[in-house]
């Protein structure tokens, strides 16, 4: 199971950023203009991945219907957060990125990789701690996206994770309720 954020990985950012491919077409004048910035060959990069692809992002819902076709990905899972609790913010002063807790609630013991531009070693920390399965948390370079490398480190994890737990899937991860806004 891969966990990915969209921005940052997905939609690379920064006053400098300029993309070293074709942008993907926007479907109308008011989309987001962050979606410029999304490189269509990351989906056949993404779909060939040994794993089941989980949007965990707080666009939610809004992954699969604006991001997904630009990238020719069929309808992901989408981990729904919960309300901000008190929990949340003792983890955040703590260090601990908000969306921890609630992947780690989604791979139920499983074996999985996260992808984001955010987490940091407390989240490693934390994940280590907690939760018994490999889990490998990939940060990404928020001004270059999903890079080759990142691609590389990915697939032999993930192939490496394939191999010890053919079960996981992401049925575990949807909620009721919604979390941070984009």
């Amino acid at each position: 199971m891969l966990f990915l954020d969209v921005d940052g990985p997905l939609l690379p950012f920064g006053p400098t950023y300029q993309p070293p491919y074709r942008p993907a077409p926007t479907a109308s004048p008011d989309a987001n203009p962050l979606l410029a910035r999304l490189d269509p060959a990351l989906g056949p990069r993404l779909a060939a991945l040994p794993c089941t692809l989980v949007w965990a992002t707080a666009w939610q819902e809004e992954a699969n219907e604006r991001l997904g076709p630009l990238l020719g990905l069929p309808q992901l899972p989408v981990v729904e957060w919960s309300e901000l609790a008190e929990q949340d913010a003792l983890d955040q002063r703590a260090g601990l990125h908000w969306k921890t807790r609630t992947l780690l609630a989604c791979a139920a013991g499983r074996p999985f990789a996260w992808v984001d531009d955010e987490m940091t070693d407390a989240d490693r920390h934390w994940v280590t701690a907690h939760h018994p399965a490999p889990a490998l948390l990939h940060r990404v370079d928020p001004g270059l996206g999903l890079t080759e490398p990142d691609f590389a480190t990915l697939d032999a994890w993930l192939r490496d994770a394939v191999a010890t737990d053919r079960a996981g899937t992401a049925a575990s991860c949807a909620s009721a309720d919604s979390r941070a806004p984009r």
